[in-house]
């Protein structure tokens, strides 16, 4: 079953790339006493999250914490290490690029995304959300393209 609105982010710890490697966040306790966007996306350094999704976070990052958002935290089904080149490589200081290595977010939150016919396995759909102190406000999930998980979508929902 897909998370809505209203529910809890699961506890669920997360890889994150730092200049001394792999540092583990647990996503619930980070969410505590904090506004936060996480948006997801199907694989980094994949055309649509390359050239579109995460550039729009990117841009409109100020804007987005202009509106009381502390965090925001872009994750993907890739390893620490991808997500981190990543970030680098799309000039993403301003957002955390998050590793859900093995999937365990999508699983938690019901958004797996099946891809095996392109060769890259399990995956999360692509998707967007607003946490207030750990609780869903908002969620956005696109079936196609990027619609609900835009960076403008979620802007105009703050």
């Amino acid at each position: 079953m897909t998370i809505q609105t209203g529910e809890q982010i699961p506890a669920i710890d997360f890889k994150v790339m730092s200049s001394e490697g792999p540092e583990t966040f647990n996503l619930s306790q980070r969410c505590q006493g904090k506004k936060v966007v996480l948006f997801a996306v199907p694989g980094a350094f994949t055309p649509g999250c390359s050239k579109t999704h995460l550039p729009g976070f990117v841009s409109l990052a100020g804007n987005i914490k202009a509106k009381g958002v502390d965090e925001i935290i872009c994750t993907s089904v890739n390893d620490a290490f991808v997500m981190g080149a990543w970030g680098e490589a799309q000039g993403a200081k301003a957002i955390t690029m998050a590793a859900d290595g093995n999937g365990e977010l999508a699983k938690a939150l019901g958004l797996t995304l099946n891809a095996r016919a392109h060769g890259m396995g399990e995956r999360s759909q692509r998707y967007a959300m607003i946490i207030d102190n750990g609780t869903v406000g908002y969620i956005g999930v696109d079936e196609k393209g990027i619609d609900a998980s835009s960076a403008e979508t979620v802007l105009a929902q703050l």
